[in-house]
């Protein structure tokens, strides 16, 4: 299922509330970079990142999109084509951890995926390194078994964690890429085990 010709492009999406740290993850995990020099995004951002999964060249396209309501119309276009969608809040936040399930809803509306139900969703919850933490891993973990998603906590700020989630995102992203080719493709292969002289009366 490899593409010879080149990378598979995998497209993954950071939603969240603003200020959760969406740009900083994906700038840890890409440039291997922090700053504390806080700048909200506009619109969207996008960094891409090349690696290899299971045997198979992926290149990631990480899609950083605003946190604000003014920017949320850039949904509609920006959401569809995603092979992963990764849902980013604070974990000294409350609030940023509650809107999470109003930005996955959201997703799935403007997104469009051909299967709501087995679409992969990454949680990560980052700012680990702060002592006043309002979400606890339990309560995170048990919203992501309701919505059968995977839980990732980190720090950008201190790099704790945060290749993690994109690795499993793009495995995942991986497996949504596949099984959409396959099913577009309809490359099922059937194995006929007659003799060739008598396979024009084969039925398998």
């Amino acid at each position: 299922m490899s593409d010879k010709k080149g990378p598979i492009t995998l497209k993954v999406i950071l939603i969240g509330n603003s200020g959760v740290g969406k740009s900083s993850v994906m700038n840890r995990y890409v440039n291997h970079r922090f700053t504390n020099m806080y700048r909200a995004t506009v619109g969207t951002d996008f960094l891409s990142k090349t690696i290899n999964i299971d045997g198979d060249t992926v290149t990631l396209q990480i899609w950083d999109t605003a946190g604000t309501e003014r920017f949320q119309s850039l949904g509609t276009p920006l959401y569809r084509g995603a092979h992963c969608c990764m849902l980013v809040f604070d974990v000294t936040s409350k609030a940023s951890f509650s809107a999470l399930d109003g930005w996955r809803k959201e997703f799935l509306i403007q997104g469009e995926p051909k299967d709501p139900s087995d679409f992969p969703f990454i949680v990560l919850g980052n700012k680990t390194d702060l002592s006043d933490r309002e979400v606890s891993d339990k309560l995170a973990r048990q919203w992501c078994e309701e919505i059968r998603g995977e839980y990732f906590e980190g720090s950008a700020k201190e790099d704790l964690d945060v290749e993690k989630p994109f690795l499993r995102a793009a495995q995942r992203g991986l497996q949504q890429y596949k099984k959409h080719t396959l099913e577009n493709t309809g490359h099922f292969q059937i194995t006929c085990k007659q003799p060739r002289e008598t396979r024009n009366t084969c039925e398998c």
